[in-house]
């Protein structure tokens, strides 16, 4: 049994590239790019009108608040708030609701604009906001 031991040193730098990195940075990659690719060609196509449209500007309800209560549908006084909520209803019902622009006095108890607000919200209003504002800034 005679073995042979050489001396043979392999302990110098090795020329060779270690390319097993670089082939996974690659399959990463490739793997990205297989799963983006659909998401890259999927397109939605639009159809744009043609020329200006011109908007045609909202009916507006004006909605006065008295100090003493009184509510006020377009000057026309508003018995109760059934009545009120009787009219929110065919106005929501439109398909193109008008603008309500609620005008609460200065004096007006708070609990009767919270009221009239939470009817028109309740009724469907989605367009409510308040004018004449800057009557307060004094």
């Amino acid at each position: 049994m005679a073995m042979s031991i050489s001396a043979n040193d392999d302990s110098g730098p090795i020329a060779d590239m270690n390319t097993t990195p670089l082939v996974d940075v690659m399959l990463v990659l490739l793997i990205l790019f297989i799963i983006t690719l659909p998401v890259m060609t999927n397109s939605t196509n639009l159809h744009i009108g043609t020329g200006p449209v011109i908007p045609t500007p909202r009916e507006t309800i004006s909605l006065a608040i008295d100090f003493d209560g009184t509510i006020l549908w377009n000057g026309t006084v508003v018995e109760d708030l059934a009545q009120l909520e009787r009219y929110f209803v065919v106005e929501a019902g439109k398909a193109r609701q008008p603008e309500l622009h609620v005008q609460p006095d200065r004096r007006a108890k708070y609990d009767t604009v919270a009221q009239v607000l939470a009817i028109a919200q309740r009724s469907g209003m989605q367009r409510i906001g308040f004018a004449g504002q800057e009557r307060f800034k004094e």
